[in-house]
């Protein structure tokens, strides 16, 4: 009998009985009204957290009715008759960073998503409570490093629970089970499974298409469609689903009120970047964002609409047509602005839901090829090349991308004869560039780097 994690009761383990681990008494010690006591905590919680199942038909009815969650100053906190220790408690204390760090679309948490749609569904929900768990767990591991025992243990239950429902033809497609698989993906990619993570993203994008496509999932479940279009392309490196067009048509991925509103707005920089051959649909973005973020007026972005704004340009950016090698000097220059748009907009609206590390290394490949055949293309230095450097000098911070863009920006500041930060400044925003977090960061980089020339 292994010493850490026994399956079963003293008194089934005594027996040589299997043991019901789904609830926190089993039925045995119920049936002998006896205390059951677990070596360790069964893998999953209480029945309040969870459901209680029937032995005689193998179904499961919801019972949430004496267990709840509270917020109490940022802290979630679950509330139980019993408190189960064994594997919930660490885990509900990771739920906090889950909450606040991979769901920040609303610091409040009277009105975070996580705290008031997902938690509730995921305590009425077996397989949503299970992978949430599970979730809490890989996030303590990857911080420790140390592997992943416990969600290896929760990774069986959280599958089998899944696979339950998506075969219940009642239950296949509901919010609960779409957000069950999506995360099941990021768990799995998180894990370095990227072949199974692919098969839950398959999966999920089967379930969507037969609710009608991700703009009408988001009519009724904003949050799932927000998770299923966001994760589904962290995970994969590319797009999995259309964008509707500027005017809104479509049943794929919709803007925001402000990209219409641009559409109808003066370039605010007409005649920045003029000079420069780049395609008319990379231009247009551009612009729209640049009225977006450079006007006042419109730019007051809550942090779901950026969310929005980020996932939709995102996607559109990635999902242009090819361009013709036959003019290399605009393909090399509408690629360096397409793919650095991409990063900028990631920069700028942080992490959501799952990491962007993966994304971003994808686009910094691409980036750092045409980029280089830019150079090699007679390309004079200006704006456009302090703009690029910068942000992947923002972006690629810690990995060996960082001093080869350092590199470039030193090479454009001794050719546009940079001086002070100012100088540099002025070249972002003529390009695009609106004031964020990261901005005081990138001017001790470029301090740094002035400092050399000088």
């Amino acid at each position: 009998m292994r010493a850490t994690l026994r399956r079963a009761c003293d008194a089934c383990a005594k027996a040589k009985l299997s043991c019901d681990l789904r609830t926190p008494q089993c039925s045995r010690c119920v049936k002998r009204k006896s205390t059951c006591a677990y070596a360790n905590e069964p893998l999953t919680t209480s029945p309040n957290a969870y459901t209680s199942y029937s032995a005689s038909s193998g179904s499961s009815t919801p019972a949430v009715e004496e267990s709840s969650v509270i917020a109490r100053n940022g802290r979630i906190t679950p509330t139980f008759e019993e408190r189960p220790a064994g594997l919930l408690n660490p885990a509900i204390g990771s739920f906090d960073p889950i909450a606040f760090q991979y769901y920040p679309l609303d610091l409040n948490s009277d009105s975070n998503p996580f705290i008031v749609s997902w938690w509730p569904r995921a305590l009425a929900d077996p397989a949503l409570f299970h992978v949430s768990l599970q979730t809490a767990s890989l996030d303590q591991e990857l911080r420790s490093r140390k592997g992943f025992p416990i969600s290896e243990l929760l990774m069986n239950d959280s599958v089998s629970l899944v696979r339950r429902k998506i075969e219940d033809s009642s239950v296949a497609f509901q919010d609960e089970t779409v957000n069950s698989v999506v995360t099941l993906a990021a768990i799995e990619h998180g894990k370095g499974n990227v072949e199974a993570s692919r098969m839950h993203i398959d999966g999920v994008k089967r379930i969507v298409s037969i609710r009608g496509g991700i703009n009408e999932v988001k009519r009724t479940s904003p949050l799932t469609a927000r998770m299923v279009s966001w994760i589904s392309l962290l995970v994969t490196g590319a797009p999995q689903f259309q964008t509707q067009d500027d005017f809104g048509s479509g049943d794929g991925i919709d803007s925001i009120l402000q990209w219409q509103l641009a559409s109808m707005a003066p370039d605010v920089q007409e005649g920045t970047l003029d000079d420069l051959d780049i395609d008319p649909l990379v231009r247009n973005i551009l612009v729209r964002l640049r009225s977006i973020f450079h006007q006042p007026q419109i730019s007051c972005l809550t942090t779901t609409e950026l969310h929005d704004l980020t996932c939709f340009v995102v996607h559109k950016l990635l999902l242009l047509p090819p361009r013709s090698p036959s003019h290399p000097r605009q393909l090399s220059t509408s690629e360096c602005l397409r793919y650095t748009l991409v990063l900028y907009m990631l920069t700028i609206h942080g992490t959501t839901y799952y990491s962007h590390h993966h994304l971003v290394n994808t686009i910094l490949l691409q980036l750092k090829g045409y980029y280089v055949a830019l150079n090699h293309a007679n390309y004079s230095h200006g704006s456009l090349e302090i703009w690029v450097s910068s942000v992947g000098m923002l972006v690629s911070t810690s990995t060996t991308d960082y001093q080869w863009f350092t590199d470039q920006a030193y090479a454009a500041a001794v050719a546009l004869s940079l001086h002070t930060w100012e100088d540099v400044l002025t070249h972002l925003q003529s390009v695009l560039w609106m004031g964020t977090q990261q901005e005081g960061a990138l001017r001790e980089k470029w301090e740094e780097i002035i400092s050399k020339i000088c």
